[in-house]
Order: structure tokens, then C-alpha cells, then sequence
């Protein structure tokens, strides 16, 4: 980032974030069975696939592929102020991305507060025929982190598919961590111990 000054923009977040998630992980109940992937933990539940996507020079996870109900959930969290959200900077950037390469997008009010429906060009298949892609964009300002989806698939038009997408997304626990991390730093994430266990 080329800004040395953060701006102060207010949080963004569902008024029932603390309650029905994303959760910190001062939130979650302890008792259930999370798959822990260090930054982030996720609720195992029929049907659900993940993939954990590694950035190719440096062999680091830079986010969480989740398949679930015909469609696909990117997750990737980052630390963030204590007082200010990241979520409507971030908003403008992807705007401008999208925009860059082509694709449309605007800006609506959702179940989880402001997102964004991009339709993203899509690069020409073996059959030479070039579609577009649509993905919706959703962000949820935590305390000292802010959580990114990125929700493709059924659930970016399908109302029963974005539900159960949405209630997934809402099930993430974001565990922030002690050490000091500059703000827009993704949270680190790791392979789970065992599958199946916590």
C-alpha cells in the first residue's frame, strides 16, 4: 500500500455479526468441531469441500476455496485496525480491478451488509467462446480483523444456493492472534493438522 495514512472508515458488519457470525474467536463455542486452518476455523458440514489455494513463488496459503451447495466461497482474512473497517476501501479497489479488466459491476445492499455484483470477463476457453463470470463480493469488519468472500457459482443469483452460502460464510471463525500485524495484512493461514480434527 503507497498511503502512509489509514483512512478512517467506519465498520462495516451485519448489527448481529457478534452473535450469528463471522465470529472472533473470543465468540465461537468451544465445543464444536472446527477445521482449524490457523487464521481462519470452518464448521464441517454435509457437502462441504475445501481447498486451500497457495501462492506458486512463495508456496504460501492465501486463501480458503470452500465447494458447497453448487457453488464456490473464497475466503481470506486480514488484520485490521482496532477502530476503523476495511471493507469500503477495499469495496473501491475491487471496483476499479473489475473495471480494468473490462467486467461490470455495482454495488448493492445485502444480507451482510454492502457487496459488490461483478460480471468479470472470462478468458477464451479450448472452444474459443469467451463468457463472463459472475461473483459477488462480500466483506465483514470484525474487532481488529475484516473477512473477505468472494462467492461464485450458484449462490452468485440462486436465492436458496446464497442462503446456504451465506450461512456458511457467517460460520467462520476469525482468529486474529496476539502479534502485531499491519493493517490489510493477510492473517496467516495453514494446512489442518489431520482431516477431521480440530
Amino acid at each position: 500500500m503507497t498511503d502512509a495514512t489509514p483512512q478512517n472508515s467506519p465498520k462495516s458488519a451485519p448489527a448481529d455479526r457478534a452473535t450469528e457470525g463471522p465470529f472472533d474467536e473470543a465468540e465461537a463455542n468451544p465445543v464444536r468441531p472446527y477445521i482449524d486452518l490457523g487464521g481462519i476455523k470452518v464448521l464441517p458440514r454435509e457437502g462441504l469441500n475445501l481447498r486451500l489455494e497457495v501462492e506458486e513463488q512463495t508456496k504460501r496459503i492465501v486463501a480458503v476455496g470452500l465447494d458447497y451447495a453448487d457453488s464456490t466461497l473464497q475466503i481470506q482474512p486480514f488484520a485490521a485496525p482496532r477502530s476503523a473497517g476495511l471493507w469500503e476501501e477495499t469495496r473501491e479497489q475491487i471496483r476499479q480491478q473489475i473495471r480494468q479488466q473490462g467486467g461490470r459491476v455495482e454495488e448493492r445492499e445485502g444480507p451482510l451488509g454492502p457487496e459488490l455484483l461483478a460480471e468479470v470477463p472470462v478468458v477464451a476457453g479450448p472452444d474459443g467462446g469467451a463468457g463472463k463470470r459472475i461473483a459477488r463480493f462480500v466483506g465483514v469488519d470484525g474487532p481488529r480483523w475484516f473477512l473477505r468472500g468472494v462467492i461464485g457459482g450458484a449462490a452468485a443469483a440462486d436465492v436458496e444456493a446464497a442462503a446456504k452460502v451465506e450461512d456458511l460464510f457467517r460460520s467462520i471463525v476469525v482468529v486474529r492472534g496476539t502479534s502485531p500485524m499491519p493493517p490489510r495484512d493477510l492473517i496467516p493461514l495453514r494446512m489442518p493438522a489431520t482431516p477431521g480434527t480440530a
